[in-house]
């Protein structure tokens, strides 16, 4: 008998599901064959539509498929909007829908996080956040999961009022939430620094980073586009979440790699590597680099943690 498909999106989710279920899931996950990874790329104009797959061996066949319409913002509706189906590994039955807004927001800090457990010194008290997006607010809530030794919470915009109003909404967290207006001195003070911007140009500088400092490198996602600065790349031991997705798409490494500030051996592994044994942060004095590029592979991870929730939680009602 087939079990019929579940649908998930935020109004499914069951209370008590959290960041440490999601780290949890990838660790997981990453300790599994690797995974095939193919993305798809449609366009009109400005509008796209975009395909990732992911098959992971003994986890499942999963689809994510959204459209981004940049002008819908100006009608009133989302830009960015889709579902991704979950296949079973063994049968190929499809098993579940699942909102794409969903499974993206747990899954882009969630896998920064779980880089960060691996190279980020475990007693860092101090985290600055570079960007007010909505990436940016999630990383306020998924650090101190993760690090609850985190004291301070220090969060820059190129918008003073926009870090100020994020700041306000987080004022009663276990950890302190505080705006900040100069980028260098801030930078100066963090254990862990994780950017969330779209700048195309370095915004972080490797002057400003003290030796023991994580760098978390979210916001490039294209060919041209950069946070980080070629002297914090000359510092520090690089990382990234998965070759396929970084290396040869991302200007973050893309362009150091073609202008010879960095070579490919320079990059020293991925999280397949640093969860199955490889060696991450050698000292305290280490500064070390992950670059988040995403990927099918981790949406399938962060689907399968949502469907096990919820199935427990029926379960258990």
């Amino acid at each position: 008998m087939v079990a019929p498909l579940r649908y998930i999106d935020s109004s499914a989710l069951p209370s008590g599901f959290g960041w440490r279920q999601v780290v949890d899931a990838l660790a997981s996950g990453h300790r599994l064959p690797r995974a095939q990874i193919r993305d798809q790329f449609l366009g009109r104009g400005d509008d796209a539509c975009v395909n990732r797959a992911a098959w992971i061996e003994g986890l499942g066949i999963g689809v994510k498929s959204f459209t981004v319409f940049p002008g819908n913002q100006s009608e009133g509706r989302p830009s960015v909007q889709g579902a991704m189906l979950v296949f079973d590994d063994r049968t190929g039955s499809p098993l579940a829908i699942i909102d794409s807004g969903l499974i993206t927001y747990w899954k882009t800090a969630a896998d920064s996080l779980h880089g960060a457990m691996h190279l980020a010194r475990p007693d860092s008290r101090t985290l600055l956040i570079v960007g007010t997006g909505v990436v940016a607010e999630s990383l306020i809530d998924a650090y101190p999961a993760c690090f609850p030794g985190l004291e301070r919470i220090l969060l820059w915009g190129r918008n003073p009022g926009k870090s100020r109003a994020l700041a306000a909404r987080h004022r009663k967290g276990a950890t302190v939430v505080e705006p900040v207006e100069d980028l260098a001195a801030a930078a100066a003070e963090a254990d862990i620094i994780s950017t969330a911007t779209m700048s195309k140009t370095p915004i972080l500088k490797g002057d400003w980073i003290r030796p023991g400092t994580h760098v978390d490198l979210i916001g490039a996602f294209k060919a041209d586009m950069r946070e980080a600065d070629d002297t914090v790349l000359r510092k520090a031991r690089i990382f990234v979440d998965s070759y396929d997705t970084t290396i040869e798409h991302i200007g973050e490494l893309l362009i150091p790699l073609e202008e010879g500030t960095i070579s490919r051996k320079d990059v020293l592994g991925d999280l397949y590597d640093l969860e199955q044994g490889g060696t991450g942060r050698q000292g305290p004095g280490d500064i070390t680099v992950l670059k988040n590029g995403g990927g099918a592979h981790l949406d399938l991870m962060t689907a399968r943690a949502l469907m096990d929730w919820t199935e427990n939680a029926e379960a258990d009602s």
